[in-house]
This record gives C-alpha cells, structure tokens and sequence, in this order.
C-alpha cells in the first residue's frame, strides 16, 4: 500500500494539466473560488482510477485505435485550455470568465492523458486483489493522495495573486503556464 500511495503521488504531484490549471486557476480566481474544481478534479481522478482498476485501462491498451482517438481529443482539448490561458486576464468581479466548475472538472478527467497513464501504471501494483476491492483501492487512494496534491496546487496559486497584481507579471505567469500546457498536448503521443 505504501508503494501505491508513493507512486500516486509522485504522478500526480508532478506537472501535468491539472496541475497547471489549478494554480493557474488559484492565481487568477482565488483559492474559495477555485474550490468546485480542486474537489471536481479529485472525484474525477478517483472514478477514472476506479474504472482503469475494474478493467477499462485494460480495454483501451487492447484497442489501439480508441488510445488514439483519447489522444487525439486530450491534446486538442488541452491546446484550447492553453489558447485560453495565454489571453487570460486578471480576474474583475465583473468578469464573466470563470474556473471550472465541480461538473467540468471530473469530466475534463476523462480526456486528461495524464491521469490514465498514471492509473494505469498504478492498477499493476495491485493485481492480486478482486477486481472491485482493486477498483475501490486504487478510487480511494487517487481521490484522498489527489485532494492534497490539489490543496497545495491551489493554494500555492493562490498566494502568487498577490505577487502577480503587475499586469506584465500576470501576463508572463498566464503565459508560462499556457506554453507548459501546451507542450504537455505534445507528450499526450509519446
């Protein structure tokens, strides 16, 4: 169970989209406000851990073309998140432009190359369990490893609002974290 929990971190932890769009998220709404998402991001990572432990991990590997076609969508989706985040600005209160919401942030999991590759991997450590005590293992671990790992990321972006209060700062932050997106859209092939 330790190395589970220590490998789920480590994949999570590290920079991947979720990562960037919550503190890119924490930075430009706040911490409060970014909440619906941090929890989205951490339910949603749980069920795609859940259905890869139950079989489906092991179903989209046998279909290479349904990988591609994922892959195809997850990089598409994550280079239009890039576009939005290079022309981001500053949080108003009048603004309409808002964080993800609890509902877009569990199904952004779904074409979030990331977290398959990491749940996958991770199914393999527990193999000599039954199929749901190994879904339900692997749900628990990535939703409770993934709301801390979430918890940092937000609040860590949410302290640099007030660092990022120069427009021209803001601007090359926005952008950093765009450019990160969108080189991630290029490993979703690798």
């Amino acid at each position: 169970m330790t190395a589970l929990i220590g490998f789920v971190f480590f994949g999570l932890f590290s920079p991947g989209p979720n990562v960037i769009l919550l503190t890119a998220s924490g930075a430009r709404f706040g911490f409060r406000a970014t909440v619906p998402h941090l929890l989205g991001v951490a339910l949603g990572v749980g069920f795609i851990a859940f259905v890869t432990g139950f079989g489906l991990g092991a179903l989209i590997d046998t279909f290479p073309a349904m990988r591609v076609v994922l892959m195809v969508i997850a990089s598409l989706w994550i280079l239009w998140m890039a576009w939005k985040l290079w022309h981001a600005k500053p949080a108003q209160a009048r603004d309409t432009d808002r964080p993800f919401t609890f509902g877009q942030a569990v199904l952004f999991q779904w074409v979030n190359p990331k977290i398959w590759a990491v749940a996958t991997s991770a199914s393999a450590l527990v193999t000599d369990l039954a199929p749901l005590t190994q879904a339900t293992t692997l749900a628990l671990t990535f939703s409770g490893t993934n709301l801390c790992v979430c918890l940092f990321w937000t609040y860590a972006g949410s302290l640099l609002k007030t660092l990022l209060a120069d427009p021209v700062k803001w601007q090359v932050f926005m952008r950093i974290m765009a450019v990160a997106l969108a080189v991630f859209s290029g490993l979703v092939f690798l």
